[in-house]
């Protein structure tokens, strides 16, 4: 990665056996590469050039590792892309643990100031949460959120960050038993444990297949003091659960106030890794530069998650080499097989990643988009894996089963626990997750420079020779000012009231 520091080359190679450098910026066609190859075309910025000869059906390399093959005989120099590389077929060595190495310990303590809650957790925000059972339900919790603003109730708390409605698609026409009952069932008993709630309204409508009284009965909401519910039919419709809703929002908010930031050790620290809109620098800037801080909170004693199984199809044996046992590895295989089933039933396929916006970047199959995806996890081993939304119960670097889409993974995150999220774009996502708030990192300057309102790192340094080492200390230094409560430019903006997205599986009835 040392050719990165040198920005009067044009390309970089990632590895001694890649058959591809990447651009640095665009290239005319006749520019001299370096290692002997000229440009036989325009290469844009972050796409793939030839370093020789590829014949038709041969392996192409990147990252020194393959990331598909060729659909044509490619020539040294030829932009390479949509156009000549497919997936192709791929066998990974699993090796279990072969490359597990636990990480050092830290140089020296790290903290944060946070609200310590009952169960223990920290939060890193002291909002109010009106969580909803069902779609139902939805427009009468922005009801009460947005009357309670409109009466200014939280001005007598001034330790509340705010008022969060939590509204979703779905709680309803769905089975009541089964894979996609549990899921939602997770994702909303885990966002009513979320730290960065400081106390939860539940709104039903009353008829829905998502019973409150059910996660109720389930444990997974107990404290009366946090937490509190209510529906629209027996509370005696929409003006009437308005009206009570502020009178419990009203009491909760004192229960909330109580709540102040105290210092904390960064084990307390529960980071969300996402990337979305990536480009062809993200696995050689943002994603890497990530996988360091990440690694930095993970030697602190804190836990990191690395999700999106689908975009990390065709790396997941870099994840398997580094679990702690056989165990933990194969559980990742069985989600790759489990997807690969999932998407051939429902007639998709799993190259159907990279997006038009990824493509456009330079990425062109899963393949290559999943090897710089899963640098955001690090070098840390991989200590547990789990299912979407369910509680990360040990600390360190862990998978969680997710769908690609942005939203809905966070979402699983957060049920999961984080209170803290990171997400790398190349092409510029723009998006906040509410209750926890989310740092941007821009993986090239051009991104930068068009957005910056929207980015908080700027990790296409590391092209102009900052080391990918100093920008994740940058990056895990910011992580610990944002937990205390400097907010992110998402945050700023006022993002987070749509990106609720839970997985939604089985059938809609």
């Amino acid at each position: 990665m040392s050719a990165i520091l040198d920005q009067r080359r044009p390309t970089i190679r990632l590895h001694p056996s890649d058959d591809v450098l990447v651009a640095l910026h665009d290239l005319p066609e006749g520019a001299d590469l370096g290692d002997g190859v000229t440009a036989a075309e325009r290469i844009p910025s972050g796409h793939k050039v030839a370093t020789r000869a590829v014949a038709a059906g041969r392996p192409v390399r990147k990252y020194g590792q393959i990331i598909g093959a060729a659909t044509a005989d490619i020539a040294a120099g030829a932009h390479v892309h949509v156009h000549n590389l497919g997936m192709g077929a791929h066998k990974q060595d699993y090796g279990y643990g072969a490359d597990m190495v636990p990480l050092p310990p830290p140089e020296a303590p790290a903290t944060f100031m946070g609200f310590r809650r009952p169960s223990g957790r920290v939060g890193t925000r002291n909002y109010i949460g009106i969580l909803t059972s069902v779609n139902c339900s939805g427009s009468v919790a922005r009801f009460i959120a947005d009357e309670a603003v409109k009466r200014g109730l939280l001005d007598a708390f001034p330790n509340v960050d705010g008022i969060v409605p939590i509204v979703h698609g779905t709680g309803c026409g769905m089975a009541g038993k089964g894979e996609g009952y549990e899921t939602l069932f997770r994702t909303l008993s885990g966002y009513g444990h979320n730290p960065n709630f400081g106390a939860i309204l539940m709104v039903g409508l009353g008829c829905e297949v998502m019973q409150i009284g059910d996660l109720i009965d389930r444990k997974a909401l107990k404290d009366s003091t946090r937490f509190r519910y209510m529906t629209i039919q027996q509370t005696g419709g929409t003006r009437a659960t308005i009206d009570k809703g502020l009178s419990i929002i009203r009491e909760l908010a004192a229960e909330a106030d109580k709540a102040v930031r105290e210092e904390a050790p960064a084990a307390g620290l529960v980071l969300g890794l996402q990337c979305g809109g990536s480009d062809g620098y993200s696995g050689i800037t943002a994603n890497p530069a990530l996988g360091a801080a990440s690694d930095l909170l993970v030697r602190h004693g804190g836990i990191s998650i690395l999700s999106e199984t689908s975009e990390i199809y065709g790396a997941e044996h870099l994840l398997t080499r580094r679990a702690v046992d056989e165990p933990t590895g194969r559980k990742i295989v069985d989600l790759i097989e489990w997807w690969e089933d999932y998407t051939a039933r429902n007639f998709g396929e799993m190259d159907n990643n990279p997006s038009p916006g990824n493509k456009r970047g330079g990425l062109t199959t899963i393949l290559e988009k999943s090897l710089g995806a899963v640098a955001k996890g690090g070098a840390a081993p991989l200590s547990g894996v789990y299912r979407y939304a369910e509680p990360i119960d040990r600390p360190g670097f862990v998978f969680m089963d997710s769908p690609g889409y942005d939203p809905c993974s966070v979402t699983g995150q957060i049920a999961s626990g984080a209170n803290l999220v990171a997400f790398t774009t190349g092409r510029g996502s723009v998006s906040g997750y509410q209750p926890t708030p989310c740092i941007k990192l821009a993986t090239n300057p051009d991104l930068w420079r068009r957005m910056e309102p929207d980015m908080d790192v700027d990790c296409g340094a590391i092209l102009e020779g900052v080391g990918i080492e100093e920008k994740g200390r940058e990056i895990f230094d910011l992580m610990l000012r944002v937990a205390s409560g400097e907010r992110t430019k998402s945050e700023a903006q006022g993002f987070g009231a749509v990106e609720f997205v839970p997985w939604q599986i089985g059938a809609v009835m």
